[in-house]
């Protein structure tokens, strides 16, 4: 795992650099992170679903798999140093497949085949979540770039993002979700949950409904999208207490998005100040910090 000490500068990742690539790289991580969301069983906020951080990309860890009456577990590995993804089998076997330019449609075939030939049979719902237009996977030839120093940097980013957010994690003595990949969002996120329940969201879809049932603090890191064109931290309450947006945040910098519901700090303002570190926790405490407070939580029996 890499992680960078003060005289080591962040790399620069503006959107706009790797946007194609960022959009096809998405793709292929729904297309593993649904074979995630089939093979594992449900666990609560769908903590099942996400991908880890590795010393070399990311991993769905171990899922279990039947063939015949073997059971097993199978485990896909992104490599974003070799460009390479691992299909590997606790009965010895494997698959690796190239990450290089090739379209959405083209990916998923070879992944298929690939599980296939390790006699990993699953069925997976192919439109993608959590973005507008989805095509299913199988017809995308629209999605088909792949920088590879661009994927490398933005592996870097988030090995160091994952690093911080275990840190800030770490302080926290009340249920606190692992740090995991989305692959739905994109993102990289921790969340604290105050041990209360939220109120009902009239309208809310299931997928909604669980990820917030109970009180929480979430806060991570996105590669930019929509109208924030820069890779951005976020944080936010949800349900959102009074008073929370007009908190005063730190650094200075920070600011709360209004259509968004969120607390941002632009990742530039991260990488380029004296202490990226210091300066991301003091982004990380402070929205906590006026999460708990506005929302009343029980911050003596939560916090070390």
């Amino acid at each position: 795992m890499i992680s960078l000490n003060e005289e080591q500068q962040l790399p620069a990742l503006p959107l706009a650099s790797w946007e194609d690539t960022q959009a096809t790289l998405h793709m292929w991580t729904q297309v593993v992170g649904k074979v995630r969301l089939k093979l594992c069983p449900l666990v609560n906020h769908f903590w099942n679903v996400p991908f880890y951080l590795t010393a070399r990309g990311m991993t769905t860890s171990a899922m279990p798999y039947f063939r015949g009456t073997v059971r097993g577990t199978v485990e896909v590995r992104f490599d974003f140093i070799d460009h390479k993804l691992l299909i590997e089998t606790s009965e010895g076997r494997a698959v690796t497949l190239a990450l290089k330019p090739q379209s959405v449609a083209e990916f998923y075939k070879q992944f298929i085949n690939g599980l296939s030939e390790l006699g990993v049979a699953v069925k997976i719902w192919t439109t993608p979540c959590e973005i507008p237009n989805p095509i299913p996977f199988e017809k995308d030839t629209v999605h088909a770039a792949y920088d590879a120093e661009a994927v490398n940097k933005f592996w870097r980013i988030l090995s160091w993002v994952d690093q911080v957010l275990k840190e800030f994690r770490a302080g926290f003595l009340g249920k606190a979700s692992p740090v995991h990949f989305f692959w739905g969002s994109f993102d990289l996120a921790v969340t604290r949950f105050s041990g209360r329940r939220a109120p009902e969201r009239p309208g809310a879809d299931a997928i909604t409904r669980e990820a917030y049932s109970h009180e929480v603090s979430s806060a991570g890191f996105w590669a930019g999208g929509g109208d924030i064109q820069a890779p951005a931290f976020y944080s936010y309450a949800a349900p959102e207490p009074t008073g929370f947006a007009e908190s005063k945040i730190r650094p200075s910098s920070a600011f709360y998005h209004r259509q968004l519901k969120e607390f941002l700090l632009m990742y530039d303002d991260v990488r380029t100040s004296a202490s990226p570190q210091a300066t991301l926790m003091e982004f990380l405490q402070s929205t906590y910090d006026a999460a708990a407070d506005a929302g009343h939580w029980d911050r003596h029996a939560l916090e070390r």
